[in-house]
């Protein structure tokens, strides 16, 4: 039995859900989503209320309700609210910088990281060692922040490199420690 595919998702206020065979088209204040779910599950909208049911109770299917519910509810929320990842950076010399559609970082190597932000999302530093990547599609979002913290891994013994913002970094002890 799937919990989060018998979840029941509220259509927020200034939302408007379109489903036309499964093609599901969202639309609110921040923009314009569209996703094509499997056959497998029937999209139902009433009074404000969507559900999904599912047509049998195959193993596959039952990993889809749960699947699709979930993404249904994260287009939701990124067309009414949006998604934000901040990433720390730390150490010393290690900064970024906007250049027009592209973000130049700096992580300790003998030349700057230069990453194409793309056109759907919107990269804010507001210190050279702060990022804030935000958009309407979680997983864009969320590629996005792993392409720029991919750049310098946190380190473990120094701490040093580009981080989530809620990410706690396990430190461990050097060599001259365990003697």
């Amino acid at each position: 039995m799937s919990r989060v595919g018998n979840r029941i998702l509220t259509i927020p206020s200034g939302v408007t859900l379109e489903n036309n065979q499964n093609l599901v088209i969202v639309k609110g204040p921040k923009g314009e989503l569209k996703r094509q779910f499997s056959p497998l599950i029937s999209i139902k909208v009433e009074d404000g209320k969507i559900t999904t049911v599912r047509a049998n109770e195959e193993k596959h299917t039952k990993q889809l309700h749960g699947t699709t519910n979930s993404l249904l509810a994260g287009m939701l929320k990124g067309v009414s609210e949006g998604f934000v990842k901040k990433l720390l950076i730390k150490g010393v010399g290690y900064k970024a910088a906007l250049m027009g559609d592209k973000v130049e970082i700096y992580a300790g190597y003998s030349h700057p990281y230069l990453i194409q932000i793309p056109s759907d999302l919107k990269l804010e530093i507001p210190k050279p060692t702060e990022m804030t990547v935000s958009g309407i599609d979680k997983q864009k979002v969320g590629e996005f922040a792993a392409i720029l913290r991919k750049v310098r891994k946190p380190n473990v013994y120094s701490g040093k490199g580009i981080m989530y913002e809620d990410e706690v970094i396990r430190r461990k002890e050097g060599k001259a420690a365990s003697k």
